[in-house]
């Protein structure tokens, strides 16, 4: 994909009330995740190769695209479903940055199949990052929170 055009697609989602982007084409699929209102995560995975002349394979390199690493432990989602952070709407979250927990407590809820999961911290700290939007669709091993 042209850079340029990747630069306007970051700059669209990270302008816009859109948390994540998704386009497929030819030469590949690029995929983008605001997880932080002040910054947007970009994921590219080429098209798979076909099969070409040697000659024309050294001149054509995939893209790379570096994310941002994280510090700290990632608590991750245990499913497929819609991230809350709260357990009622309008109600205070079950952990914000600078909160402490514990393991064992529940720090998000998950709604998968009209079913609302407490989701529960895999390690105590304190939380330095909240990686989702309330109402967000979250993936299964999705990182929702970094505990440091």
């Amino acid at each position: 994909m042209d850079l340029r055009k990747l630069k306007t697609l970051i700059d669209l989602v990270s302008e816009s009330n859109i948390s994540e982007l998704e386009i497929t084409e030819a030469e590949g699929k690029v995929r983008i995740v605001k997880a932080d209102p002040r910054a947007a995560v970009v994921s590219y995975a080429p098209a798979p190769a076909m099969a070409l002349p040697v000659a024309a394979a050294h001149a054509v390199a995939p893209a790379v695209v570096e994310t941002p690493v994280e510090i700290g432990h990632v608590v991750k989602s245990p499913m497929v479903g819609t991230f809350y952070r709260a357990a009622s709407p309008g109600g205070k979250p079950l952990a914000d940055i600078g909160s402490e927990v514990k393991e064992g407590e529940a720090i998000c809820i998950i709604e998968a199949m009209k079913i609302m999961n407490e989701i529960e911290a895999d390690k105590t700290g304190k939380v330095t990052r909240v990686l989702c939007e309330n109402g967000q669709a979250v993936e299964f091993g999705q990182p929702l929170f970094i505990v440091e």
